[in-house]
């Protein structure tokens, strides 16, 4: 009976009349009002509780969170308590789905000044410690009516952090130059890797400048390989489906602070299923 009531009740807020919906129905008007003024169980204050839960997250993060990475949530921050399979049926029985991430490479061949060897040779399986294994790309953001912008990170693999990134109206070496600069002080000589693919700002004489003073073992994806700097190149994906394209924007200004307020949740709060699937009895 409980679908019946739960009809009912929904359906008397819409206008319709008890005594017709319950005649329809089959069941009694005694029946449905035992059923409204009944106290709750504790197993329904408790579903009840994380429906509110599911889907205020979900409205905090826009959507981000499949019923893995919302159980992850709500175990290791609100201490839910629950378990995937209970969250899955919750969020599918409120239509709740994973906004899906699309894979998209743009590769502009030009002639290199610098070539560096693939020293990382895709060993992301590998445990590093922080600023030893650098990656660092450029990808692009459109705003405005016809406008790009071009954003620039360094992603520290072993810590799985942004640790360095500048937005700019301009793609060019002043823009790799200004990100790359901002953590010479964390740099480690003669251990710190550094691995970009072969865009002509990592292959300049400026960067090999950098890279020199600094003792920084270069690393280059091969051509045509975007696989080779993979976890940048996954970063990428995140902040564009995450972010990017859940809001239109309209000038620079409002595209430069979502970066910077996106890229400190992705630092210090965002939820991945490498914090672990916990499933409580």
């Amino acid at each position: 009976m409980e679908a019946e009531y739960q009809t009912i009740k929904k359906l008397k807020n819409e206008g319709f009349k008890i005594a017709l919906l319950c005649e329809a129905l089959g069941v009694s008007r005694s029946g449905y009002y035992k059923w409204v003024n009944r106290k709750p169980t504790k197993t329904e204050i408790r579903l009840r509780h994380l429906v509110h839960c599911i889907q205020k997250v979900y409205k905090e993060h826009k959507g981000i969170y499949g019923y893995r990475r919302m159980t992850i949530y709500l175990n290791h921050y609100l201490n839910a308590q629950v378990n995937h399979k209970c969250v899955y049926r919750l969020m599918r029985l409120l239509e709740l789905k994973a906004v899906i991430r699309r894979k998209r490479y743009n590769y502009k061949p030009h002639k290199p000044q610098h070539i560096a060897e693939n020293v990382l040779n895709r060993e992301f399986q590998e445990e590093y410690n922080a600023m030893e294994v650098l990656l660092t790309d450029i990808t692009e953001f459109k705003y405005g009516s016809n406008s790009k912008a071009y954003l620039s990170a360094v992603l520290d693999y072993g810590d799985n952090k942004i640790v360095a990134y500048k937005l700019s109206k301009h793609n060019n070496n002043a823009l790799v130059r200004d990100t790359v600069t901002q953590i010479e002080d964390t740099i480690i000589p003669k251990k710190t890797l550094f691995h970009s693919d072969r865009g002509f700002q990592y292959t300049s004489h400026s960067f090999q400048h950098f890279v020199e003073k600094h003792q920084i073992t270069q690393s280059m994806s091969r051509v045509g390989k975007c696989i080779d700097n993979g976890p940048m190149e996954n970063f990428w994906g995140i902040i564009k489906e995450e972010m990017y394209r859940l809001t239109t924007y309209n000038t620079f200004e409002a595209l430069e602070k979502d970066i910077k307020a996106y890229i400190e949740f992705y630092n210090t709060k965002r939820v991945t299923l490498k914090m672990g699937l916990k499933i409580p009895a």
